[in-house]
């Protein structure tokens, strides 16, 4: 596919979708997890949340893909005298490592005791330390500015440890995001070796080739485990097909799986840009760590939560100063060159 048949967006304005889906994707889960949403009388465990909302991710990816127009960019094979897009064998890998993203991630959020900002500060913070690791294995360059904002950005993580009771942690809570963290190591060596091109096609290629099986495959795992329904996990998932869509948090649910995606597009699209890692991650793990902030707020001022602590409140001052040195010299460069 030409380099003239693919659209190039900037990773700032990718990096404020993110931003815009993830605060209110942040503040439903805990909210529907806590009961604090109309109609309902007490909080939602977070596996039987999954179906409903991986179930309008599912949706969601597909018509947005469709409507941008980009199934034309992936591999494809005859099927039944049909050219049919498939992935290749990296990609639909790299979209299993995603599955395991988005259910770890719609679950850190619903851990009873701890907070928002703390989880996203524990992901983003470990996510952040795989940038240069990565890069070094895969012999792209790091440049300075790259390297100050992943530093500052791990500053707000050691500020959020600091802060006395701030770094409250269940051991279940700790397994999810360890797992987290090993799917994106995994996810991110496919992304820097097959992908994170300079032509665009490349890139939107590998976006929909990932998304085409992530989505999916995490359907159907939780289908299979629900229609297990053995052990108290497995009932939830259960529970969650066959109860929530009676109730009035399904609404909210399919809301919150819609933001979901929504994050997941302008997330992956960010890591895609063809810049070395300990660029583009911090850019997308600012915008999260800021929405969960804003989340934080909203919570505050809808349901009388406490609102974010000072500490966390400085961890995400440095995450903007992280912002503004991220930004500034590409700018300039950018302006040399016009």
């Amino acid at each position: 596919m030409p380099r003239s048949a693919a659209p190039k967006i900037s990773i700032w304005w990718m990096a404020f979708g993110y931003f815009a889906c993830y605060w209110p994707y942040s503040a439903l889960v805990k909210a529907m997890s806590r009961g604090w949403l109309p109609g309902m009388s007490e909080g939602v465990p977070g596996l039987a949340l999954q179906p409903v909302q991986v179930g309008a991710s599912l949706v969601s990816m597909f018509i947005f893909i469709t409507l941008m127009g980009w199934w034309r960019f992936t591999h494809r094979r005859r099927f039944a005298g049909a050219a049919v897009p498939v992935p290749t064998r990296w990609t639909a890998l790299s979209g299993i490592c995603t599955s395991a993203v988005i259910i770890t991630t719609n679950l850190a959020y619903t851990f009873t005791g701890v907070s928002i900002v703390f989880a996203m500060l524990l992901m983003r913070g470990g996510v952040l330390i795989l940038g240069p690791i990565v890069d070094t294995i895969t012999g792209r360059r790091v440049r300075w500015f790259s390297g100050v904002g992943m530093l500052l950005s791990l500053a707000a993580l050691i500020v959020a440890f600091a802060e006395q009771g701030g770094y409250v942690i269940t051991l279940l809570c700790a397994i999810d995001i360890a797992c987290y963290l090993l799917a994106y190591f995994v996810r991110f060596q496919f992304m820097s070796r097959i992908a994170k091109s300079t032509d665009p096609a490349l890139n939107i290629r590998y976006f929909v080739e990932e998304q085409m099986v992530a989505t999916p495959f995490l359907m159907l795992i939780l289908v299979l485990l629900g229609l297990i329904n053995q052990g108290p996990l497995l009932n939830q998932i259960h529970t969650g097909f066959t109860a929530i869509p009676g109730t009035s948090v399904f609404w909210f649910a399919i809301l919150a799986g819609i933001f979901s995606q929504g994050t997941g597009i302008f997330g992956t699209l960010i890591y895609l840009d063809c810049r070395e890692n300990t660029y583009c991650i911090p850019v997308n793990r600012s915008s999260s760590i800021l929405a969960g902030v804003l989340a934080s707020y909203a919570l505050t001022l809808l349901f009388h939560q406490p609102p974010p602590s000072a500490h966390k409140l400085l961890g995400a001052g440095l995450i903007v100063v992280a912002i503004v040195i991220l930004s500034i010299p590409p700018l300039m460069a950018k302006r040399r060159v016009t």
